[in-house]
């Protein structure tokens, strides 16, 4: 959605966050009226201590005049402290406050929606986007209120003292403001195309960052740095344009203001030589102060007015992702406390993309304790099957069913946390192997990862490591080997405890002795909870209770190993010969 040149019900959204900080809210206007009333006073004082002291040479009442503007000075300095300071904290706390929601919000959206959603744009919402918020409060709307203010108490001054010389410079502002409202429009324009490219920029770096492996091995260095110069010379000239307007409009601004002034000094001047009484040499020292202060904050209007479009424009980006209610998760109400591990997937169809079905009409039962693995090519539909367990993905007709109740009946919670999955592509944060285990869970002691890591045969593994529990795997895990990232992931899984154990493509890029490893442990590990295992290595699975052969989307055989090896032309016959030929 476009943003507006000011859309007044977004900019309502975005005060609501300011509800919570009324009194500091409170205290920034009241800020802002104070430094206004005494920023115009100085001019004022200046033309009474012209007026009355030094045109008739009164000594005494300068100095006293001039300690009276010292004061204001001091107090209009104090007033614009705790005016800029509490008008950033508001920004800061409140730009607190919505990174938190839309953290929050992205945390709950269903799988489908990362699927397609650049990371780079996500991460731009999530970090510039509501920084750029902030500015609103600091640099925006407070400092806005704030120009106006002096304006308003500025003119009022102007009008009290000759409201002659005051009709001069009002003639000219509607021609200064014609030109800020126009600076303004092309202003808002040229920002959004900023927050595009800025945001196009930030996607293609972190891909290529995060594939830089596929990037160098495939010597793609000099077609990405193509790409990114195209990308950087659009960013570049997005932002030219910004530049262009700034050093067209200032310019115009301040030959105005100039122009001004000058039809002001030629005008008071010449009443003063015809002696007219109302018009003082007093007022021209004044009126020389009080247009600055009167064109610059229009002046500078255009420019905080950018910076507020700027947050404008950033919000509308933010609460676009925040309004995307469809996307999250409908969660159930039933906690799943322990499950005995039945599992029933009836006429289960799904599809990815609407109409392009990878599951078609799935019939599938497991009964408590049982281990069944799961075989097939690529695009088989197996990993779709796990992902629609853990409700990463909703179905689209059919049930699937845990103890006999329908798993969208369950809190994501609950069922998540009773059901544990070691995946191929392990994901590890950079922080601790201890951390990357138990994921923050503290229900997991130290204690029980060691007894369950020795269980497994992990300890020692884990023992050579520099810092042991301690060590840091760094961004993703690349301080370890494949095999070891399995490991890690495969401990992490059976110290959830997990009802349901669920291992896919668990032992297909480990080594031979991590291999072992696991498959020393799997007979430990399944004992008393369904398993689920999908593997290509048909050599991990032939102790399965049952064996279930898919070929695109479909259930084509089922049985165990024995079984399966006895039928003729069988797709899981063939499939074990050619790995076994393959080994031998």
């Amino acid at each position: 959605m476009k943003a507006k040149a000011f859309d007044s019900q977004l900019f309502r959204r975005i005060l609501k966050f300011t509800q919570p900080y009324r009194l500091l809210f409170r205290g920034v206007i009241a800020a802002a009226i104070l430094l206004s009333i005494v920023t115009a006073l100085r001019p004022f004082l200046l033309k009474k201590t012209v007026d009355l002291y030094i045109d008739p040479k009164d000594a005494q009442g300068l100095l006293l005049y001039v300690c009276l503007m010292g004061v204001v000075l001091i107090l209009e300095g104090l007033f614009q402290f705790y005016f800029v300071y509490w008008a950033n904290i508001l920004g800061q706390n409140i730009i607190r406050d919505i990174r938190l929601k839309l953290f929050h919000h992205l945390l709950r959206f269903r799988m489908k929606y990362f699927d397609t959603a650049p990371v780079g744009q996500l991460v731009t919402r999530t970090v510039s986007d509501i920084e750029q918020i902030a500015r609103i409060f600091s640099q925006g709307l407070f400092m806005i209120i704030s120009d106006l203010l002096k304006m308003v108490v500025v003119l009022g001054f102007m009008f009290y003292m000759n409201w002659r010389l005051t009709l001069i410079v009002v003639a000219a502002m509607p021609i200064l403001v014609y030109v800020t409202r126009v600076f303004q429009r092309k202003m808002q324009v040229a920002f959004e195309e900023v927050r595009t490219q800025v945001a196009n920029m930030n996607t293609f770096v972190q891909e290529r960052v995060t594939g830089m492996k596929i990037v160098q091995l495939f010597n793609r260095e000099d077609i990405e740095y193509q790409k990114f110069k195209e990308i950087n010379e659009k960013h570049n000239k997005a932002w030219i344009k910004t530049i262009l307007y700034n050093s067209i409009f200032f310019p115009i601004a301040d030959i105005i203001s100039s122009l001004c002034l000058a039809f002001v000094v030629l005008y008071g001047g010449i009443r003063i030589l015809d002696g007219d009484k109302f018009t003082t040499f007093g007022d021209l020292f004044s009126y020389t102060m009080f247009i600055g202060m009167l064109f610059n904050p229009l002046r500078q209007i255009a420019d905080k007015f950018n910076e507020m479009q700027m947050g404008m424009i950033s919000a509308n980006r933010v609460f676009d992702v925040l309004d995307l209610q469809e996307e999250k998760q409908v969660d159930g109400t039933v906690v799943a406390e322990h499950f005995k591990g039945e599992i029933e997937l009836k006429a289960v169809r799904f599809s990815y993309i609407p109409g392009e079905e990878v599951l078609k009409g799935i019939d599938l039962k497991v009964q408590p304790g049982q281990t069944i693995a799961i075989v097939g090519a690529t695009g088989a539909g197996k990993s779709t099957i796990i992902n629609l367990l853990n409700r990463f993905y909703e179905i689209d007709s059919g049930s699937i069913t845990i103890d006999g109740t329908n798993i969208d009946a369950f809190t994501l919670e609950s069922l998540r946390r009773q059901i544990g999955v070691v995946l191929q592509d392990v994901f590890l944060f950079a922080d601790s192997i201890y951390n990357n285990i138990t994921l923050g869970n503290p229900e997991i002691s130290r204690e029980s990862v060691i007894a369950a890591a020795k269980k497994i045969g992990v300890h020692e593994f884990i023992m050579s490591l520099p810092g042991n529990y301690n060590h840091d795997v760094k961004e993703r895990g690349v301080m370890l080997s494949s095999g070891q990232r399995q490991l890690i992931a495969f401990l992490r899984a059976y110290v959830s405890n997990p009802s349901i154990l669920i291992m896919d493509e668990a032992t297909s890029s480990i080594d031979t002795h991590s291999e072992e490893l696991i498959q020393k442990a799997t007979d430990t590990i399944t004992e008393g909870r369904t398993s689920i295992v999908i593997a290509h290595r048909l050599a991990t699975i032939v102790n399965a209770d049952k064996i279930i052969v898919m070929e695109r989307g479909q259930i084509v055989e089922s049985g165990n190993h024995a079984t399966l090896l006895q039928l003729e032309n069988g797709y899981y016959k063939k499939l074990y010969e050619s790995q076994f030929s393959e080994t031998a």
